[in-house]
């Protein structure tokens, strides 16, 4: 072992800001880093051990030989510790292992945990036995359809009318993971005769029979449950409902709205399978485009911060009638001029809800440097008195993107950004000048977004908005937009169901904003 990594590890330990030390060893992580935690670890105290274990699991597989011999030598708390920061990082611990940890600990929440992160069947029947367990059979029913353990699918969805809470919507995203049609005659059952969770049962229903019916936002008081059970008792489910785009309504030549029933959601803002060791069954969203993860886009919490994280470009695919909307929307003056119906191909493609269009010009920046951008600079302009002394990666959604120039009026700090769904330095150079010499001579061509608002109040201290699109179509026109210093016509729509916070039950706060542009 280096001397050198023995010393660097003493003085992450030792740092007044240790979390921040340790942050900084895993991003320069030399490779016997684990070696010297693991000289450390049967030395160390409790709550040095506890940051051990972090390190550790920051690391990720290179790391799992280091743990497998520290959960040898472990005690039960050491043992458990080191369990829960293996879940925590979604490493794959042996199956032998596993079974040697229940022998000699029983269950626990992290080896329930571990257990559905093993991809090994043969933990089915000691998973199952647990879904009795009062403290531990919601994550043994999350462990069982990690596993894909369907021979529990039906034990599963008989327990649902004896649980509430975050017990229920565990057991209800296990039918999700497990994907047996046997769930469904169970949960249109759960609709007739319970409905006080509608919102969980209906969402496995969209996900288990791949047909989504729209619901109206804003039912009476205590209808809620009654009208997701009339919606669904009303179906055919042996029946194929293509998607239907309800009338439009012109509320100006630039603002409009329709439904959307039985759209194909390949183009949506959904909940991401809950991580493992979590208490939460749901909690994190991602905005999907082609079933890939494109941006994480952080939770409904009306107090967290809006976050956007770069997970992944999506696949590039044609979509039909692709020439049809860029013609339409090659100079865009107003809702009128066909632009909607060339676009309902697409349109057809996002998940069922109500919507709001708007065409907007934008006053729009490309944004290079973390330091510019308005997810980190937001938390400089806030009165605190705490000076901002993060690092900007950390706020940085971890691409290149777009956003308006200035803040949007209002009594309410309010930002506007526009994130890529293709990476921003491979555009087409030939391409962004010919835009730019349309745009020069007075054309406007739109790009195409989806988006939405969230309206926060900031760790209840701080209220703030965020204007937030995914851009769909047009790239090439923004950029041309942002380097000649004209304003970007950009073509929003917005799913009222997708716009969080105080307003969200129909689209106010978006319309509200927007209106401020």
């Amino acid at each position: 072992m280096n001397g050198t990594t023995r010393a660097r590890l003493d003085a992450a330990l030792a740092a007044n800001d240790i979390w921040s030390a340790l942050f900084a060893l895993t991003a320069d992580a030399p490779a016997d880093l684990p070696a010297a935690i693991e000289a450390r670890y049967g030395r160390a105290a409790k709550d040095e051990r506890r940051h051990l274990s972090w390190l550790l699991g920051a690391l990720g597989e290179p790391a799992v030989p280091v743990f497998l011999r520290l959960l040898g030598g472990s005690g039960d708390d050491g043992a458990v510790e080191l369990l829960g920061t293996a879940v925590q990082r979604r490493l794959k611990l042996p199956a032998a292992e596993l079974h040697r940890l229940a022998e000699e600990l029983g269950a626990t929440e992290p080896l329930v945990d571990a257990m559905g992160l093993s991809d090994a069947p043969d933990f089915a029947p000691f998973l199952g036995g647990l879904l009795d367990h009062k403290a531990l059979r919601g994550r043994a029913a999350l462990a069982l359809g990690r596993l894909g353990a369907r021979e529990w699918t039906v034990p599963i969805a008989q327990r649902l009318p004896g649980l509430t809470g975050l017990e229920y919507g565990a057991f209800v995203v296990a039918l999700e993971l497990l994907d047996d049609p046997a769930a469904i005659p169970h949960l249109l059952r759960e609709l007739a005769e319970k409905r006080t969770s509608a919102g969980d049962v209906h969402h496995a229903l969209v996900a288990l029979t791949g047909q989504s019916p729209l619901l109206p936002l804003t039912p009476p008081d205590g209808e809620y449950g009654e009208l997701v059970n009339r919606a669904w008792s009303e179906r055919r489910l042996d029946h194929h409902y293509p998607p239907s785009i309800g009338p439009v309504t012109l509320d100006s030549p630039r603002h409009a709205r329709f439904t959307v029933e039985d759209g194909r959601g390949r183009i949506r803002i959904d909940y991401d399978p809950p991580a493992p060791g979590s208490s939460w069954p749901r909690w994190g969203k991602s905005l999907r485009i082609d079933g890939e993860r494109v941006y994480h886009v952080g939770s409904e919490c009306g107090t967290c911060e809006t976050t956007m994280s770069l997970l992944g470009w999506p696949p590039r695919a044609a979509r039909e009638g692709a020439d049809r909307l860029r013609t339409a929307l090659a100079d865009l003056d107003d809702l009128g001029s066909g632009a909607l119906d060339a676009a309902a191909p697409l349109i057809e493609e996002l998940p069922t809800g109500h919507y709001r269009v708007h065409l907007a010009d934008l006053a729009l920046e490309r944004v290079t440097d973390p330091a510019a951008s308005w997810w980190v600079r937001r938390r400089e302009l806030r009165e605190d008195d705490e000076p901002y002394t993060e690092d900007p990666l950390d706020d940085w959604p971890g691409t290149d993107h777009f956003q308006l120039r200035d803040r949007i009026p209002g009594e309410t700090p309010t930002y506007g950004v526009l994130l890529p769904s293709q990476p921003l330095d491979v555009l087409d150079a030939d391409t962004v000048a010919r835009y730019t010499s349309a745009i020069t001579a007075g054309h406007r061509p739109a790009a195409l977004a989806l988006a939405w608002v969230e309206d926060i109040y900031v760790e209840a201290e701080h209220p703030e908005r965020f204007l937030v699109a995914a851009v769909l179509d047009g790239h090439h026109k923004l950029a041309a937009c942002a380097a000649a210093g004209a304003p970007a016509r950009v073509l929003l729509l917005s799913r009222a169901e997708d716009n969080w916070g105080p307003a969200a039950g129909w689209s106010a706060a978006f319309d509200e904003v927007l209106g401020q542009l």
